[in-house]
């Protein structure tokens, strides 16, 4: 868990950067297949992943309104990326404006239970890397390109000059 802010915002930068390349593979053709009834689509993963942003900020008192609260999700997948962008580098900047180093141990009631300050961080972070490796296997499923995250992806060894491990 964080011991400081910063901690947090060098942590959400990678983690939002590695999210937006997963997101630019996307294609609007294949964003709304369902491979299986009980697999969401990529664009549901996308949407979620965007959704969170506002929605855990709101439900732990950092903002008022959740911006994108009900709304349904865009026609294309560029604009969720769009959104998605605009509400990392919101929730980078709510979370710096409205918390300090000792407030992380603070405990906020936050869906039925309590979580400290650095909790709720944290599970933002794992929360997006847990859905985008659910998306990048529902990408691999719809013939998509996926992108390196921390190493190369299969599509990627021969940019080292390998052969794509198996």
């Amino acid at each position: 868990m964080y011991t400081t802010i910063q901690d947090f915002i060098t942590d959400w930068k990678e983690e939002s950067g590695n999210t937006l390349k997963v997101l630019s593979n996307i294609t609007d053709e294949a964003k709304s297949v369902k491979e299986h009834e009980n697999i969401r689509s990529v664009e549901r993963l996308a949407w979620h992943i965007t959704q969170t942003l506002s929605e855990l900020p709101k439900n732990c008192g950092l903002i008022d309104i959740d911006p994108l609260e009900n709304k349904d999700i865009p026609s294309g997948i560029a604009e969720i990326v769009n959104m998605y962008s605009q509400q990392s580098k919101n929730l980078v900047e709510i979370v710096k404006n409205k918390w300090k180093d000792k407030d992380l141990t603070n405990k906020i009631e936050v869906y039925g239970d309590v979580w400290e300050a650095r909790k709720i961080l944290s599970i933002l972070v794992k929360h997006e890397i847990h859905h985008r490796g659910q998306m990048t296997i529902i990408m691999r499923l719809l013939n998509l390109p996926v992108p390196g995250v921390y190493g190369p992806s299969k599509e990627e060894w021969s940019n080292y000059g390998a052969e794509a491990q198996e």
